[in-house]
């Protein structure tokens, strides 16, 4: 059966009435489209996501989500590049106990100013504070990529976002919008925000969330495995 979707694609169970004794269906995500199937998904994505979970989809990788909570909090003296790092593997290997047999994939993002790493809004003048600071200068988004198989592997995804100026007013409003509310740096490059880049030096899908060069070589490492 397909369905035909515009929303992001995840992981859910479905129980028909009349098949309680098969196996739990799955969504397998491919660009506008849901497809219900039942093998074994190919990947674990650590991640609730769903920009990761359309990324993942786009390129045709079977997944299922599947994310614990753990503590997000910067150590002292922690560089980005080291804190993605940790946050990527972390929030795999915590994955990774209930999916021993599967490869487990997780990913942190973060945007990064003056060596300063800038985390989700705490409020409203916060998310103004970080886009006034952002204004009319360049900043670095590292996402880190971590996935967990027989071996660890990891690659870490570098790009620099060129703001152009932005006046206090553009920033309250842009707030309004509830789009900064749960974002890094208070913006999203695939939405409203793309008003206020100038320029973009990198990875495009990594400053969303998961680069796509990292993307296809989860997808080698999974195909070579089932």
């Amino acid at each position: 059966m397909l369905f035909r979707s515009g929303a992001s694609c995840e992981t859910i169970p479905i129980t028909a009435p009349d098949r309680d004794s098969r196996p739990p269906y799955r969504l397998l995500c491919s660009p506008g489209l849901l497809h219900i199937d039942t093998p074994q998904a190919m990947i674990i994505l650590a991640s609730q996501s769903p920009r990761r979970a359309t990324l993942l989809s786009q390129i045709g990788i079977e997944f299922r989500t599947h994310a614990t909570a753990i503590d997000e909090r910067v150590h002292d003296d922690e560089g980005a590049a080291d804190y993605v790092e940790r946050m990527a593997l972390s929030k795999a290997a915590a994955v990774r106990d209930s999916f021993p047999d599967i490869p487990v994939l997780g990913a942190d993002t973060a945007v990064v100013l003056d060596q300063r790493i800038l985390g989700k809004p705490a409020d409203r003048d916060d998310a103004i504070d970080m886009l006034l600071q952002l204004s009319g200068r360049t900043h670095e988004v590292l996402t880190g990529v971590a996935v967990l198989a027989d071996r660890p592997h990891y690659r870490l995804s570098l790009s620099r976002v060129i703001f152009r100026d932005i006046s206090a007013r553009e920033a309250a409003a842009y707030w309004e919008t509830g789009e900064p509310v749960d974002k890094a740096g208070s913006y999203a490059v695939q939405g409203l925000a793309a008003v206020f880049i100038e320029r973009i030096e990198g990875s495009y899908s990594g400053i969303m969330g998961l680069p796509r060069s990292e993307e296809r070589r989860v997808g080698k490492e999974c195909r070579s495995r089932w």
